[in-house]
């Protein structure tokens, strides 16, 4: 099996390749047309929700998926829009929401909301993207996240956003070694302790993102290979990523105390 460094690399070293293999796949490409062949027709947000193909489409672009029963809040967000700052989706802590409504911005364009390029090629782009992601998590949970980090990263500004979204708090938390049950702690707390490791602006910097994503990779496997190893089965070349299984052992102790103690990028 390779590493989850060596899978992300093979996939970002060109992804305009890796996307369009996916956008090329027969129910990818089959969805896709649908939506893109019909999405104009829709004028109204009763019409947009009663196409469930249509609408799963979209949320799925969006990373909602999971939300796409919730119609009556999801029609909340769409007809309050972006405009407001107190609007629904403007209140809502995770940013997915204000991205939907603003790409089906039914509240300031009406009739006219579906015929943008962000919801159109937009939002197919989106899709396409989401399912490589969700693909690649099906052979490799940690490839998924790192791809989708990667591509959130730089509309990250706060800690609250990264708390706000499991995916990214995953990563973060790995990436820093700091122990999953952290997020029971107090939330401003847990938000102080990443602006104190991490400097949010450097995800506006492909490289140094790429560089946080790596070190997420790298501790990412040598917990999975710890695991191996707790469960009785053999590792895996991941750990030649972080010293070598030999110092496995020390795991816990020596690498995570150190990783908690630096600040990120520093």
């Amino acid at each position: 099996m390779l590493s989850t460094i060596a899978d992300y690399t093979r996939l970002t070293k060109d992804m305009g390749k890796s996307l369009t293999q996916v956008a090329a796949q027969p129910d990818v490409s089959r969805d896709t047309d649908y939506f893109l062949s019909h999405i104009g027709n829709v004028k109204t947000i009763d019409d947009f929700l009663k196409d469930y193909r249509l609408y799963s489409y979209a949320m799925k672009a969006f990373g909602l998926s999971d939300m796409t029963y919730a119609k009556a809040f999801m029609r909340k967000v769409l007809t309050e829009g972006v405009s407001d700052p107190k609007s629904f989706a403007n209140k809502l802590t995770d940013t997915r929401y204000r991205q939907f409504a603003a790409a089906f911005n039914f509240a300031a364009l009406g009739d006219k909301a579906t015929q943008t390029a962000a919801a159109t090629t937009g939002t197919a782009t989106q899709y396409v993207t989401q399912t490589m992601e969700e693909k690649a998590g099906d052979q490799n949970e940690g490839l998924r996240l790192a791809l989708y980090f990667t591509r959130k990263a730089s509309t990250i500004s706060t800690s609250y956003q990264i708390l706000a979204d499991k995916a990214m708090t995953q990563v973060v938390q790995t990436a820093l070694g700091l122990p999953s049950t952290i997020s029971a702690a107090d939330i401003d707390a847990q938000a102080k302790l990443i602006t104190s490791k991490i400097d949010l602006t450097d995800f506006q910097d492909p490289a140094k993102v790429t560089k946080f994503v790596q070190r997420f990779a790298a501790m990412w496997d040598a917990t999975q290979a710890q695991n191996d190893i707790n469960n009785g089965t053999s590792t895996n070349s991941a750990l030649v990523l972080i010293g070598g299984a030999s110092s496995m052992a020390g795991m816990d102790t020596d690498m995570l105390t150190k990783l908690q103690s630096i600040r990120f990028g520093r």
